[in-house]
């Protein structure tokens, strides 16, 4: 059944101004369901045609109200042929949406930033680290400015984001901002969320990114700090003489053996240790980085610690498998244990995790593969900067090595030649 649609102008007579003028309203009708509004234009009621529903004569004030009303006219019959169009109905209430409620809003992309933002704030420390807040800050902080540099404004309304837009923000982080190559990619990544959300509300009828194209340069670490199987070896021999630092260098160890960050051996409850597909047990988490699952065996030693601790106050009150102290504390302890130790290294609990990549794992002829999955990566390639540390390593033992054939064959040479 076809929908009815009707507009009527009229002059409203009960809403007269101080200067005896009328103001024009607009009555629209759909299915026998009306709404009424005004139009904001005011006329004198001796100029007003009722039968043509328009102003009298051909002034200046005449054509433009005139006009003006047939703009309404014709705004009106693109709403109906668009809600036609997208199989929605020909309602009152869509009608009304389209021409003054929620759609006819301007949507700011600063307050929908700051409003994702917002939530992941909310959610630091359950869903999000304090890094992934302090990141997105700074990208919003950085969108405002090129905004500034850009347009000289502080916002800018969603629809007129487009491909041109984003590689002059681009440009910007790179220039401007002096970012490098994989930290303006990165911001331009973050920018990308805040556009995929209001693609997701249909907010945007075209992805301004579709066309758009950038890489991160794979960077290799020139310097990654892990311990040996020597120093791992002397932590666990070391006679410390206090409780605080036998507590450090037992999570500290624990880490080296299932190769999790401080936050993920932080969240670590009772429930997280399971059966695995061994029959074994077998550690079952996300990480808070990245969200993605860790699954790590459970190693000797490592029992031995969760053990060690499974009674302990701390752990009981708060449902926590290890006793952790903060990070902070953490690192100022582990410090002192390197000097216990005799290990001139900078000592730091992510170390653990390096530790575990290189010396416990791949040193071992753990696959790859399977240490990647342990350590919660996305890609393998991060994987493979561990792997590429040991190659070097492998280069320098190999360095000795020849100095010591190159000896030989010196003294060899010495020998015949007397």
């Amino acid at each position: 059944m076809k929908a009815k649609v009707n507009l009527h102008f009229y002059a409203k007579s009960t809403k007269v101004n101080a200067k005896g003028q009328f103001p024009i309203y607009v009555r629209l009708t759909v299915n026998g369901d009306r709404t009424e509004f005004s139009t904001k234009k005011f006329i004198d009621p001796s100029r007003w045609s009722s039968e043509a529903s328009k102003m009298k004569g051909t002034t200046e004030e005449a054509r433009s109200i005139n006009s003006y009303l047939d703009l309404m006219k014709s705004k009106v019959l693109d709403i109906q042929m668009e809600l036609i169009h997208k199989g929605e109905d020909l309602s009152i209430d869509n009608f009304k949406d389209k021409l003054f409620g929620s759609e006819e809003k301007q949507r700011m992309l600063v307050p929908i930033f700051q409003d994702h933002n917002n939530k992941i704030k909310e959610l630091v420390g359950k869903e999000y680290a304090p890094g992934t807040l302090e990141r997105y800050t700074t990208s919003l902080k950085h969108t405002v400015e090129f905004l500034e540099w850009k347009y000289n404004v502080s916002d800018i309304e969603i629809t007129k984001i487009n491909h041109a837009f984003i590689s002059d923000y681009e440009f910007y982080l790179r220039s401007v901002r002096n970012c490098a190559n994989n930290t303006a990619v990165k911001y331009i990544k973050n920018f990308s969320k805040i556009i995929k959300i209001c693609l997701a509300n249909d907010w945007l009828d075209k992805n301004p990114f579709a066309n758009y194209k950038s890489k991160v340069k794979e960077v290799e670490r020139v310097y990654l700090v892990y311990l040996t199987e020597q120093e791992v070896q002397s932590i666990i021999e070391k006679d410390l003489k206090t409780e605080r630092l036998s507590l450090v260098r037992d999570i500290f160890l624990f880490s080296c053996f299932t190769g999790l960050a401080y936050i993920d051996v932080k969240n670590l409850t009772k429930s997280h240790i399971s059966i695995g597909i061994d029959g074994e047990k077998w550690i079952f988490t996300h990480r808070q980085k990245t969200e993605s699952a860790s699954k790590i065996p459970i190693l000797p030693l490592t029992q031995v610690i969760i053990d060690k601790y499974e009674n302990h106050p701390q752990c009981i009150g708060n449902n926590k498998l290890l006793p952790i102290l903060s990070n902070q504390k953490m690192n100022a302890y582990l410090k002192e244990i390197a000097g216990v130790c005799e290990i001139d290294k900078e000592l730091t609990f992510h170390i653990a995790r390096h530790t575990f990549a290189t010396t416990v794992t791949l040193t071992n002829g753990v696959p790859i593969e399977s240490v990647s999955k342990m350590l919660g990566h996305k890609n393998l390639r991060t994987t493979q900067h561990y792997a590429k540390v040991l190659d070097r390593k492998v280069s320098e033992d190999m360095m000795i090595l020849k100095n010591k054939f190159l000896n030989v064959s010196n003294q060899s040479a010495t020998t015949k030649s007397s």
